[in-house]
């Protein structure tokens, strides 16, 4: 009896996918090249991003010390060329200064000539 209802089951089951396929093989014929598209184009986004995972380091640690160096290289090459701007700023400074200290001893010496 049990035999005989599982194989009813099976017959039944059979009849159904059989109608399904049946009524879905226009569709079917036609999404091969859909799905093929599909698929390329998630391989490639799969290849991606595992391209991208193997740039970025697997433990965080590792990952925060290339971040902190890339800041410290950073910081250094601005405080170089801060340094480099302050350095000229002081040597223009200098230079107005001894070209105020020499106009003041030319003055002081055609005041000294004006009153003899």
């Amino acid at each position: 009896m049990a035999e005989l209802i599982a194989k009813i089951i099976l017959g039944g089951s059979l009849a159904g996918i059989g109608a399904i396929l049946i009524k879905k093989i226009p569709f079917l014929k036609e999404t091969p090249e859909i799905q093929i598209k599909t698929i390329e184009e998630r391989r490639l986004i799969l290849r991606l991003i595992i391209r991208l995972k193997s740039l970025i380091p697997s433990s965080s640690n590792l990952f925060s010390q290339k971040i902190f160096s890339k800041i410290k290289i950073l910081t250094l090459r601005i405080e170089k060329r801060a340094e480099e701007k302050l350095q000229k700023l002081r040597e223009e400074a200098k230079r107005i200064t001894e070209r105020k200290n020499d106009n003041y001893w030319e003055e002081l010496k055609k005041s000294k000539e004006q009153k003899k």
